[in-house]
């Protein structure tokens, strides 16, 4: 790994907010999956999370056409078990719902551990999530439909959280623990390398200033 690519990882990682989160709940097209999980990458999200009751999992990692290399995905099995995960982690988990009690998404304080809840394209989230989450957003209309494509709700939405902790200097902070640096800044420069390693169980090594891999010892 050259020096100047591994400037650029750790530039990229040193801005990555563990905190901020997207749900994902059967939305099922590649190109929503692969737009959505682009602009998670391009506003510092570290991690996505998904449920998916009606196509193979393996779908999300296809579609993401080299966005997947970035930013982490997370399965699990149930909305249930996703939404209390999340929560059980600190994250006020808002769903993009039209609702009585939906707020303008632009009320929400994103610089506070988050999660956005996306549903299926054609019916949005499920009625079962909707009474999990801690809250409900819109996006304000003026026009005659109701709703945006739910990877476009997703884009704005998400700038609104990057400007936000932009203003509250989110981003001029290592946000991630040390460890998970460590191993996420090596997986990225070394991806065949980290594999290796993973299969036969072992640590990874150190890296060097230069991003080089330090002998043993």
């Amino acid at each position: 790994m050259i020096p100047r690519r591994y400037e650029r990882l750790k530039q990229v990682l040193n801005q990555r907010q563990p905190d901020l989160t997207v749900l994902i709940e059967d939305v099922h097209k590649p190109h929503n999956l692969s737009a959505i999980i682009r602009t998670c990458d391009a506003v510092g999200v570290f991690a996505v999370h998904a449920v998916n009751r009606h196509s193979d999992t393996l779908t999300y990692s296809q579609v993401a056409q080299g966005s997947e290399k970035w930013v982490k995905l997370n399965f699990h099995t149930d909305i249930t078990t996703a939404i209390a995960h999340l929560q059980q982690h600190r994250h006020k988990v808002y769903a993009a719902h039209l609702s009585d009690t939906a707020i303008d998404y632009r009320q929400v304080d994103y610089t506070q551990p988050t999660a956005i809840l996306l549903g299926t394209e054609k019916w949005g989230v499920s009625d079962q999530a909707a009474d999990l989450v801690d809250g409900h957003i819109i996006i304000p209309m003026q026009g005659m439909v109701q709703s945006l494509n739910v990877s476009v709700a997703n884009a704005v939405i998400l700038f609104e959280a990057q400007r936000q902790r932009l203003d509250a200097g989110l981003y001029e902070q290592v946000r991630l623990e040390p460890k998970t640096y460590r191993q996420v800044i090596f997986e990225w420069g070394y991806p065949e390398i980290a594999a290796i390693y993973r299969r036969q169980g072992k640590s990874y090594p150190q890296l060097g200033e230069r991003g080089e891999i330090l002998p043993d010892g």
